[in-house]
């Protein structure tokens, strides 16, 4: 899953891809480096970001879903308003992925009345105040437990299960331990028998433990994204596609599982 950051304060690119003409290309150019498929943002949920408007939110996502609607990949929209969700799947989108598991008054409805699928993340908290002290006393279970409950919500609001994905929201109200308890421990959340994503790439817990920046964590995040997928991840959320490719190129043939290159 590629990421497509449409916002002028993302942790990862600060802005880069805000113009929808700058976004658009870079949605293009990770597709050609092997997206399988897009998640295009249009409201930071970085630690301690502040919400935007629907209406400024719509502003910066329609354009570009309109300049991708002839995309050859599958896309999804990074969102918590059921206006915005509504809009994107209207527009041409295939999948909400929501950090809030579709806990906004409407955003059930707005994904069970349209076919599509739809990835419910756990996150403690909101955006702006999440990592301020988040405290668990078991986060694997207490993870586990919330997603299993959205998941059977989700399938008694009438969303078939196997339009449903997962994902424990590595960093969002974690601490850099939770994160890797969550990590050791990511086959707990695979048994709840939904796709597991896994959003690792640039993230602050890897320059935690590296002293890197952003943009200097392309080794780390490698790293994560190969230990989640031994770990039972099924997608995992990236900004460098080709490397990512490429380093589970080489885990899957230490697996027996590649196919020669053409």
């Amino acid at each position: 899953m590629g990421v497509v950051n449409v916002t002028p304060d993302s942790f990862s690119d600060g802005g880069r891809f805000l113009e929808p003409k700058a976004a658009i290309a870079h949605a293009r150019t990770l597709i050609e480096e092997g997206a399988d498929m897009l998640d295009v943002g249009a409201e930071s949920s970085r630690p301690g970001a502040q919400g935007v408007s629907a209406e400024e939110e719509l502003a910066r996502l329609m354009p570009v879903l309109e300049g991708l609607r002839d995309c050859p990949v599958p896309v999804s929209v990074d969102t918590v308003k059921p206006r915005v969700m509504r809009a994107a799947l209207a527009a041409g989108a295939s999948m909400i992925n929501d950090i809030r598991a579709l806990r906004a008054e409407g955003a059930m409805e707005a994904v069970a009345t349209s076919g599509a699928a739809v990835c419910l993340m756990h996150m403690q908290g909101e955006p702006r105040t999440m990592q301020r002290k988040p405290e668990y006393r078991d986060v694997v279970a207490e993870v586990a437990a919330f997603l299993e409950e959205r998941v059977a919500a989700a399938v008694a609001a009438g969303i078939a299960r196997d339009r449903i994905a997962v994902d424990p929201g590595f960093g969002f109200g974690k601490t850099v331990e939770n994160n890797f308890e969550l990590l050791r421990k990511l086959d707990r959340i695979a048994a709840i028998g939904c796709p597991v994503v896994a959003g690792w790439s640039r993230k602050s817990t890897l320059g935690a433990i590296t002293g890197r920046t952003a943009d200097g964590r392309l080794a780390a995040s490698l790293a994560a994204a190969l230990l989640a997928v031994q770990r039972g991840a099924r997608i995992v959320r990236v900004h460098d596609v080709a490397a990512t490719r490429d380093a589970l190129a080489v885990l899957a043939a230490f697996d027996g599982n590649s196919q020669p290159h053409e």
